[in-house]
């Protein structure tokens, strides 16, 4: 059975499909106040809210410097504010400078990813945990993190790769 080397983009000859890299794989949903944070299992197939960082200048960059020696990504996804006509919302700017520090920080591979409606499907899991989306605000940010890579996950399933690279 021929397996592949899992890299990025490779087909598999037998079924016609992308071969998912072993590896994790990290998103951040950027925020003024709150960054959420994402990460994925080693296989690519689940995406887990982990906790925010706060946008905070100094601990920022020490926080992600942690989460990329920690969890050894293969590659980050940003979530990309567009308006719901498709067009770059004005929050774009300050997600272009916050990918522009990541690649500062990294060689890695970053990926920007629709983020339209990721807060309404990260209240939907929030409430589908039994928690009230009130008292979640701490954590809604994880969870649009998460469906954030998961949109990542998807692509790279399809297409070998996340679509748009930064």
């Amino acid at each position: 059975m021929w397996r592949g080397t899992g890299r990025i983009g490779e087909i598999n000859r037998h079924r016609r499909e992308p071969i998912m890299q072993t590896g994790r794989r990290i998103a951040f949903d950027y925020g003024d106040v709150r960054i959420g944070v994402a990460v994925s299992d080693l296989s690519g197939l689940l995406a887990t809210p982990l906790k925010n960082i706060l946008n905070a200048e100094t601990s920022k960059l020490e926080s992600i410097q942690s989460l990329l020696v920690e969890y050894e990504p293969i590659y980050l996804v940003v979530g990309s504010p567009l308006h719901l006509s498709g067009a770059t919302s004005a929050k774009g700017a300050s997600v272009q400078i916050f990918c522009k520090t990541l690649a500062a920080l990294t060689q890695l591979p970053i990926y920007l990813i629709d983020e339209r409606l990721t807060t309404v499907s990260a209240a939907r899991s929030i409430k589908e945990t039994g928690k009230n989306t009130r008292d979640a605000k701490s954590v809604i940010d994880g969870f649009a993190a998460a469906a954030i890579l998961e949109s990542a996950l998807n692509q790279e399933r399809l297409h070998g790769s996340p679509m748009k690279r930064f």
